[in-house]
């Protein structure tokens, strides 16, 4: 679901993916035939049967996510499977994997040329797995899933902020996951319900105008109810396992702000408390920084922005512009707004959204405009 500017829509990307994918595989030949740059030509052909024949037992039958499947191949790190499947089968541009995945395109490029070489080397054929062989191919499934769901989110470079053709695709290809028995897994159900809990926000994220609103400015009763209770069905289901991953937690999260009936009323104890835990499962200067804006709901500005400087700046966190725009936002609140200026105007260069530049724009302006921020 490429969004290029100047480029086809994304849907239109999208389904010419999908049904060069189908093709392919109907003609028993390898995921080679997907694109002729990036896989060799040489390689040993799929032996699988044609996906237009009668399924067999644990086979998916979503042609989509079969070849989501096929193309988080094992002999690849997860990584390499992830970069592989946003950008043959989700259409992503190197750019927004990169974002994606919060890493740098030349990062990403080297990636891609990596597993290239490995294809080549293993002559590995892609070949559609069923049965027992989806199990181990799962998680990068499901991170895909993620990445997909949240690039329509908060898409990087679309005309519009939210992209829901991307998100309800996500959220379509996830359900059927759930409905089969390999993906009938508490992070699967975990997965569904963050999608449905942020899905259920779509119309109040945007004013009349096109433009992004954040939580404290969305008017509440725009929330889909049904939505966020079919999240809640998923989150119940999710809690069937023993253990609780990442996405548990990311989905508790956003279930606490589903059930609060304002912004003041939030429970941000428990969210930060939640970010506590997920930070200690899986340590990232991103959840830290997520935990910073919390934080500041809870103790105040200053203590999230010693939070935000005590977060080693190093890797992801210098060409990802939330992390300025948080420092802006600290420093709005404590009244410094030349610092808080400073700080916007990176941020600003930094995003490739418009909308979120426009927003950013505008608090930029505030600062400006202010007897203190004036020049």
């Amino acid at each position: 679901m490429a969004l290029r500017r100047g480029a086809q829509e994304p849907g239109g990307l999208y389904q010419v993916a999908k049904h060069k994918a189908i093709d392919a595989i109907r003609r028993e030949q390898s995921l080679v035939h997907l694109t002729g740059r990036l896989y060799d030509p040489t390689a040993r052909p799929a032996t699988g049967p044609p996906a237009d024949l009668a399924l067999l037992d644990g086979e998916l039958a979503d042609d989509t996510l079969r070849m989501m499947f096929t193309c988080c191949h094992p002999a690849l790190p997860l990584e390499s499977q992830i970069a592989l499947t946003l950008k043959i089968l989700c259409g992503f541009s190197t750019g927004e994997i990169a974002r994606a995945l919060l890493t740098h395109e030349p990062a990403i490029q080297k990636r891609l040329y990596r597993a290239k070489q490995q294809i080549r080397e293993a002559r590995v054929a892609f070949e559609v797995p069923a049965g027992t062989e989806l199990t181990p191919r799962l998680q990068a499934v499901l991170t895909v899933l993620y990445l997909m769901f949240n690039e329509g989110y908060s898409a990087s470079f679309a005309e519009h902020p939210i992209r829901r053709d991307v998100c309800l695709e996500a959220m379509r290809l996830g359900k059927l996951l759930t409905e089969h028995p390999a993906g009938s897994h508490p992070p699967a159900f975990a997965l569904m319900a963050l999608m449905c809990f942020h899905a259920a926000r779509f119309d109040a994220r945007l004013d009349s105008s096109g433009g992004l609103l954040m939580l404290k400015s969305q008017d509440r009763s725009r929330w889909d109810q049904a939505l966020i209770g079919e999240g809640f069905r998923y989150l119940e289901r999710s809690a069937s396992g023993g253990e609780i991953d990442e996405i548990h937690l990311e989905a508790g999260i956003a279930a606490v702000h589903c059930v609060a009936d304002s912004y003041e009323g939030t429970d941000w104890p428990r969210i930060a408390q939640l970010y506590d835990l997920l930070l200690e499962i899986k340590p990232s200067p991103i959840i830290a920084l997520n935990r910073a804006i919390a934080l500041a709901e809870v103790r105040g500005a200053q203590a999230a922005l010693d939070a935000l400087r005590a977060i080693p700046r190093q890797g992801v966190l210098e060409a990802y512009h939330l992390y300025p725009a948080a420092l802006g936002e600290m420093h709005f609140r404590l009244g410094e707004y030349t610092e808080a200026a400073r700080h916007l105007e990176r941020a600003i260069a930094l995003t490739t959204s418009r909308a979120e530049k426009h927003y950013l724009q505008e608090k930029l302006r505030a600062c400006q405009e202010s007897p203190t921020g004036r020049a």
